[in-house]
Order: C-alpha cells, then sequence, then structure tokens
C-alpha cells in the first residue's frame, strides 16, 4: 500500500510543516502524518508570529529557505517592528495573523511541493530495529516503512485539557491526545516528563466597546519577513486594542482558586514562566493592581477575538464573570473557554546537536517534545530536524548552526547542553553575539549555508548576494565621499547636530548618534540624489554596519578566540567514565550528552572549568 519512504514526519504543526517542507525539497521521499488534515498549521493560540527574538528566528528559517516566513506574509493583518527605540539588534518583526488563512497557506504550499504524500491518522509506535528506526505503526495496526521518523506531536502525547475541576484527554480541544508513542520510547531507555500550556478564552467582537480601549495600529510603513519579492508589506492592516485588568477582576478570578487546578495540584507539569496564566500572575504579583490584556483579532473577516494576557484554566463560569468586568469587555460573548493542558516531553539532553536521538539512529525530535513553547522555536527545530534527517538518508554530513550563526543555533545549543525543566522561550538575551545575530542580516548569515545544502533557492542566493555586493560598494562610497562645510552646515544645524569646520567623509557624519540615512538626505540634495538609487534594506545595512562597526568587529573577535574549541572534535566513543580525575557530575554529564566539540562540553551545564582543562588533557593525549 505504502512504499518506502526516506523521511516520515509525525505531526503537522508548525515543527512538521516545517520538516516535511525541508526534507522534501532536498529530494527526500516524506510522508506527513497528521491526525485530521484539516488542522495542519493550525495556529493553536494567538493567531501571530515572530515578536522578541522569535521575529529574528522566522526570518532565520526564511533566510536559509523555510516556509515560516512566507506564510506569515500571506496570511498577515498587522505588522509591527518591536524595539524600533533600541539598538538594532533588539528590533524584532511582529506580525498579527488570519488564523484560517495561515493555516490554508500553509496546507496549499506542503500540496505543491513535489515528494511530501499525507496520511491522517494516530501514529500509535515506531518500527525499531537493531537501534535503528525503521518506520511507523498507525492506530490501525498499519505499518509504514522508513529510513527515518521525525516526531512533532506538539501538545498530543498523552494530552490532558483542564477547565476548573473537568478534565479530559485531548491534544487540543475538540481533538483527540495520541497514545502509545510515550511508553514505547520509556520501554527503549528515554525519559519523559510533563509540561503545561494554556490558552485563553475566545470572544464574540462584535460584543466588545472598543470605544474603552487603546488602539493599537501596525506600523505607518509595513515591512515583512521574507526577503523575496515573491510577497508583498500590507497595504492595510487591521487594528489591535489594548485594555486592562482590575482589582475587581482579580477578585472575581480568586473565587476560582479553589477549583483551579494549578493550586489544587491537579497539574504537575511546569507552565511556561515567560507566559503565566491570569491566575498565576494575580498570584505571584499580587501587588500588581492591573495587568495588561491585548485584544487581538483573529483574522480579516471573523468576528472572533483572541484574549491576550488571559489565558487560564480555571472554572468557565469564573472565566465568564471575570472576563465581564475588564473594560470594554461589559457585554463580551463567549466563544469558548480558556484551558491549560498538560502533556509529555522528552528532555532534549538526549538528543545530538542535529535533533537525532542519541538512543535510536535516525530517530529525530522537534517543537515541544524537546520542552520549547511557541511557533516560531517549533519551526524552527523542525526545519532543523528535516533538514538533518534528509542529510543523514543522503549519507552526507550534519547540518548544525553554531551559536554565533544564527537564534537557531543559541536555541538548538541551549536545548542539548542545558536541558529545560519548564517550556524554554527564545529571548534576544539569551544571544551572548546578538549585535552579528539581527533580524536584518539574517540573509547574509544564512542564505549562503541553505543554499549548499539544496533548500535555499537560487532566485535567493543570488538576492542575497547581491544586497551584501550593493552594501559593501556603498559603504566604500560613503567613506570616499567628502562634503564641504558651506554646503552642508545649515543642514546640520536644522536636525540638531553640530556644524563642522573641515571637509568630513559622509561616513564619520552618519557616526553621529542624531544622524540616519534619511537625515543624510536633508543636508545635502547631490547626496539624496545618490542614496535614492538604493533599496530601503541596502540602506539600512549599510547604516548599521557603519554605526556599529566597531561594536561588531569586537563581537566578531569574540567568535574567532571561541572558534578554536568548537573546532576541536570529540571522539564519537570517548570514554568519560574511565577518567576518574574528572568530578562525578562531569562524568556524568559529559556521557550522557555526548559532546562533539570540546566548545560544547564547555557549555553543559555541571561541567566545570575544572573538567575541561582535564578533558583537554586527556583529549592532547
Amino acid at each position: 500500500m505504502f512504499p518506502k519512504y526516506d523521511v516520515i514526519v509525525v505531526g503537522a504543526g508548525h515543527a512538521g510543516c516545517e520538516a516535511a517542507h525541508a526534507a522534501a525539497k532536498m529530494g527526500s521521499k516524506v510522508l506527513l502524518c497528521t491526525m485530521n488534515m484539516n488542522t495542519i498549521a493550525q495556529m493553536s493560540c494567538n493567531p501571530a508570529m515572530g515578536g522578541v527574538a522569535k521575529g529574528q528566528i522566522v526570518r532565520e528559517i526564511d533566510a536559509l529557505g523555510g516556509m515560516s516566513g512566507i506564510i506569515s506574509d500571506k496570511s498577515m493583518i498587522q505588522f509591527r517592528m518591536l524595539n524600533r527605540s533600541k539598538g538594532p539588534a533588539m528590533w524584532s518583526p511582529r506580525s498579527q495573523n488570519d488564523r484560517m488563512l495561515f493555516a490554508e497557506e500553509w496546507r496549499l504550499a506542503l500540496e505543491q511541493t513535489p515528494n511530501v504524500d499525507f496520511w491522517q491518522e494516530m501514529i500509535s509506535g515506531l518500527l525499531v530495529k537493531d537501534g535503528r528506526v525503521r518506520g511507523v505503526k498507525t492506530g490501525i495496526g498499519i505499518e509504514i516503512e522508513s529510513e527515518s521518523v521525525v516526531l512533532t506531536n506538539g501538545t498530543f502525547l498523552n494530552g490532558v485539557i483542564h477547565i476548573g475541576e473537568k478534565q479530559f484527554g485531548g491534544g487540543r480541544t475538540g481533538e483527540s491526545a495520541a497514545k502509545g508513542i510515550t511508553e514505547q520510547l520509556v520501554q527503549l531507555g528515554f525519559e519523559a516528563g510533563r509540561m503545561k500550556t494554556g490558552t485563553p478564552p475566545r470572544v464574540d467582537g462584535r460584543s466588545l466597546d472598543y470605544s474603552r480601549m487603546e488602539e493599537q495600529l501596525g506600523d505607518e510603513k509595513p515591512e515583512k519577513f521574507s526577503y523575496l519579492d515573491s510577497t508583498k508589506p500590507l497595504e492595510t492592516q487591521r487594528s489591535c486594542w489594548i485594555t486592562y485588568t482590575n482589582k475587581e477582576v482579580h477578585q472575581t478570578l480568586e473565587t476560582g482558586f479553589d477549583r483551579s487546578p494549578m493550586f489544587n495540584g491537579r497539574i504537575q507539569g511546569l507552565g511556561p514562566r515567560y507566559c503565566p496564566s491570569i491566575e498565576d500572575k494575580i498570584n505571584r504579583f499580587a501587588e500588581r493592581e492591573r495587568h495588561q490584556i491585548f485584544v487581538e483579532p483573529e483574522g480579516w473577516n471573523t468576528v472572533e477575538i483572541y484574549v491576550n494576557g488571559f489565558s487560564t484554566s480555571l472554572p468557565e463560569d469564573v472565566q465568564y464573570e471575570a472576563l465581564r468586568k475588564i473594560p470594554g469587555f461589559e457585554n463580551a460573548k463567549m466563544f469558548r473557554p480558556g484551558y491549560a493542558i498538560e502533556y509529555d516531553f522528552f528532555p532534549p539532553t538526549q538528543l545530538k546537536l542535529t535533533l537525532e536521538t542519541h538512543l535510536i539512529e535516525n530517530l529525530f525530535f522537534a517543537g515541544q517534545i524537546n520542552g520549547t513553547t511557541g511557533y516560531e522555536e517549533a519551526a524552527s527545530q523542525g526545519l532543523v530536524a528535516g533538514i538533518n534527517a534528509s542529510l543523514k538518508v543522503q549519507e552526507k554530513g550534519p547540518f548544525i548552526l553554531k551559536r554565533s550563526d544564527a537564534y537557531i543555533g543559541v536555541l538548538v545549543d541551549d536545548l542539548i547542553n542545558k536541558g529545560t525543566e519548564e517550556p524554554y522561550r527564545m529571548f534576544t538575551s539569551r544571544a551572548e553575539f546578538r549585535l552579528l545575530l539581527r533580524q536584518d542580516n539574517a540573509d547574509l548569515r544564512l542564505t549562503q549555508l541553505g543554499h549548499q545544502i539544496g533548500l535555499a533557492s537560487d532566485e535567493r542566493l543570488e538576492k542575497m548576494l547581491d544586497k551584501k555586493t550593493s552594501t559593501a560598494k556603498l559603504i566604500n562610497d560613503l567613506k570616499q565621499k567628502k562634503l564641504s562645510p558651506e554646503l552642508i552646515n545649515e543642514g546640520l544645524e536644522n536636525i540638531g547636530t553640530a556644524s563642522i569646520q573641515e571637509k568630513i567623509s559622509v561616513e564619520k557624519l552618519l557616526k553621529r548618534p542624531q544622524i540616519g540615512i534619511e537625515e543624510l538626505k536633508t543636508v545635502d540634495q547631490e547626496l539624496k540624489q545618490y542614496l535614492s538609487k538604493y533599496s530601503k534594506e541596502v540602506l539600512e545595512q549599510a547604516e548599521i554596519q557603519i554605526k556599529y562597526d566597531s561594536y561588531i568587529d569586537k563581537e566578531q573577535q569574540m567568535v574567532e578566540k571561541l572558534s578554536n574549541m568548537e573546532s576541536y572534535k570529540i571522539p564519537t566513543r570517548f570514554d568519560y567514565l574511565s577518567i576518574t580525575a574528572l568530578s562525578n557530575e562531569g562524568r556524568q554529564k559529559l556521557n550522557k550528552i555526548r559532546p562533539e566539540t570540546l566548545g560544547q562540553a564547555s557549555r553543559i551545564s555541571g561541567v566545570s572549568p575544572a573538567d575541561l582543562s582535564i578533558l583537554t588533557v586527556y583529549l592532547g593525549r
């Protein structure tokens, strides 16, 4: 009935979609298995992509040849560049999306990708022989063979939904949980745990009074995620709105605490620290009189509203009563209540940097199964797993992004070397080289790598090389071009910066904090005409590189200093347990994680500097 596949992807969420697309694009024959073809790429929580650090990840996925940026652009209803008031390392693109359109665009993209087949059914187990995965077994007993398997099960592994004192099995509201895989993996020797996440109630936008809220508009000149010209920035946008809880809302919520699964012990899994439920917020931050609520439309035409900031598992009657005490929500009609969901995950220290498991060859994990939270984190792992599953089948070398290459590299490195005991979320603060890993230069950093493995198209590569060449030429010209005092002093005074006494290069002028490319255009007409020949992306790139060149150089030197340790390979079967000079914890952690380089070993939690010195001596022998 089925041919033998190169890659079987289990689960069609954000991780599964990216894994299936990447592997297929690279020439592998792929089967994407999902319990429901109608929920492919479902935005289970908020209808948005990107945000702080997450927006950088979406742009990195796009630069490598993935689809999340393109799909986000095609389904976008609002765009905002966050943190514009800060330095460029902090700028983070974020879109509000049409939930239904996002899922539709992903499904259409996959259906139009050669080499992708689909199968709608629960996968209940893996076919494993001689320490290697050989395929999957479906709920009705069909065995489908493959060279590799990527598990992207999201919140479905033994998922339990909680609403107040009610609890029932499910991977998402209205959808069944997946059973069988956890139990088999544990029997095979894997360590499993439980995590928890939640979602807020959805309400009818027609029942809200927006005059009592603050309007949140999109950017005046919206941008987009994808570097390709095939998607366009928005010309019209939908507004979001902001309102706040108050003491009365908090008091109402507290009446349900005795029936809260979070507080009475029924939920054992740890929830996301940086996206807590509303009851957790008012319990942990009792001194706060109000909390922000973002009122987000679910699409262009639907009236459904996502109540961001009001995630809860309290009884539905308490949710409803508390909601109606929020300004603007006095007559709110609820479509469905919020809920919490508990699910199985597998500590990611059991994986290699390729996201292949140590225990079972050719078996890869990606997404929430690894303890992460967020669409973007999941999608990036799916991309890495899909790429490496395809490369492994083709008997090619692994694809590994270093911490200095990408936020995706930071994410994977953190998971494998540090593990996580709570849902992992990416932040700019996690990246030590964040000035190098900006959202504006993801293509310059990654597109060539994506092209080398057969994922990024020739069109992408040409576009990136053109941007790189144009930026270098512009920077060189701005260094060479001199401006004289009599021509520009009046313009300089108009923009509030000191006049000059002698000729000065445009590059030196651009280093002033008061002056950007737009200000340069006002001080000299000839310069304005010259700059107008370049695209917005090239102008922005040149400005950032000129303004921050000394800081960028400093970070680059740090990267080069650390690269010696990264290039020092550790033999695959190195016997850590025999080195008695290592600390007990160091021996155990090194033996469990089995780092591939000395640099990776240095980042493992529990491996001390002394352990590292001893390891270096033994490796030298």
